[in-house]
């Protein structure tokens, strides 16, 4: 039985890895903020989304390549920046870039992995985007940024939506704040999972890599200003000469401020429900931002989806490209180092086999198949 068929949906995958990584971990992984209600609309609502088919037509084998900034990706998802990846599974950061270079698609590195910006960088020979987090001091915003740009990162990613520390009952309960602390509750769930511990201690203890040459002068302390003001992306935009990208647009006038601050693309996302339970999902906010300014910026997707049909209904409703955190870290935890190539081919299959389903040829052509906007399903509803 081939690992496709062994683990085929994203579910199975949920399931391996909670078997074989600790609680506190899992729900680390699998948590959102407050009532997981983001966490849980994000796909329910994009899953409202309908593709027509047509069948009675000519059949042409479907094109998954998608240009994006310059450069031609054999499909149109990538991986989304994900903290402490080392924790879920050890050496992932390094599983999933090797993963993204052979599958050729772009893999984010978070300024909180597990791993270095030169090494994720060199596995993927210079491919790998950079996600910026804001340090405090601006000196040290620079030193992060030349190391990127050294390493050849095609583009910066800074983060919108994360102005505050959200609210994460089960992170508080199980001690996974920054730094994290190990209580005797969750040795005891290490304990209980010997192949993760074993990994552990082959690869070290997960330390924020990025960070830490910087620890001993800012005492141990890792200190962010995640609010990004026009005032800060000014800055950076003066001084990243790649593309500039910014995660975490929720709203029509966000969109406008990135236009006229020269942003090359923004990543519509409510940081996988993580950050704000009481606000919309991220298939919802895409609709008026698509309408209003397509072609103005490139426009992205991340949030909530699990699937190729997922990723057909994104790209139907007007995304550009999309992104999945989750998923990936999932396939890694369920895997181990065969995870991120079966997640990749998996969702491959699985995306070829929608467009093959309604005759469309291209990605660019699933907005045609689009049945009803998903920000009219809304009005709808209202009305009635």
């Amino acid at each position: 039985m081939s690992m496709v068929d062994k683990y085929p949906s994203v579910d199975d995958l949920i399931k391996k890895a909670k078997s074989r990584i600790p609680n506190f971990v899992f729900e680390y992984l699998d948590g959102g903020c407050n009532d997981n209600v983001a966490v849980s609309k994000n796909t329910a609502e994009l899953r409202d989304i309908e593709l027509r088919p047509y069948y009675i037509t000519d059949h042409k084998e479907p094109d998954l390549r998608t240009e994006l900034f310059g450069h031609t990706y054999d499909l149109p998802f990538g991986i989304s920046p994900v903290g402490l990846q080392g924790l879920m599974w050890p050496n992932s950061p390094e599983i999933l870039a090797k993963a993204s270079l052979r599958h050729n698609i772009p893999f984010v590195i978070s300024t909180l992995t597990t791993s270095t910006i030169e090494r994720l960088s060199e596995l993927t020979e210079g491919r790998a985007w950079f996600q910026l987090y804001h340090p405090k001091e601006n000196d040290l915003r620079d030193k992060i940024m030349k190391r990127a740009e050294d390493a050849g990162c095609p583009v910066l990613v800074l983060i919108s939506d994360m102005p505050s520390l959200a609210y994460r009952p089960w992170d508080m309960r199980n001690g996974l704040g920054l730094p994290p602390k190990m209580s005797i509750k969750n040795i005891l769930q290490i304990l209980g999972r010997p192949e993760w511990l074993l990994k552990t201690l082959k690869y070290g203890r997960p330390k924020f890599a990025i960070m830490e040459p910087y620890l001993e002068s800012l005492n141990n302390q890792i200190s962010f200003d995640n609010r990004l003001t026009e005032q800060k992306i000014a800055a950076i935009r003066d001084r990243w000469k790649g593309k500039l990208v910014i995660k975490g647009i929720a709203s029509e006038e966000d969109t406008e401020a990135a236009i006229r601050l020269g942003v090359d693309g923004i990543v519509v996302s409510n940081h996988g429900g993580r950050q704000l339970d009481a606000g919309p999902s991220s298939i919802k906010t895409l609709g008026p931002i698509v309408e209003n300014y397509q072609g103005k910026i490139k426009i992205m997707l991340d949030s909530g989806l699990r699937s190729g049909p997922d990723i057909a209904r994104a790209l139907a409703s007007g995304a550009e490209f999309t992104f999945m955190g989750r998923n990936f870290m999932y396939a890694v935890a369920a895997l181990g180092d065969e995870g991120g190539d079966h997640i990749i081919e998996s969702l491959k299959i699985q995306l070829k086999q929608v467009m093959e389903q309604i005759s469309c040829s291209s990605v660019s052509d699933l907005k045609n198949h689009l049945v009803t906007p998903f920000i009219n399903l809304i009005n709808t509803r209202a009305i009635a």
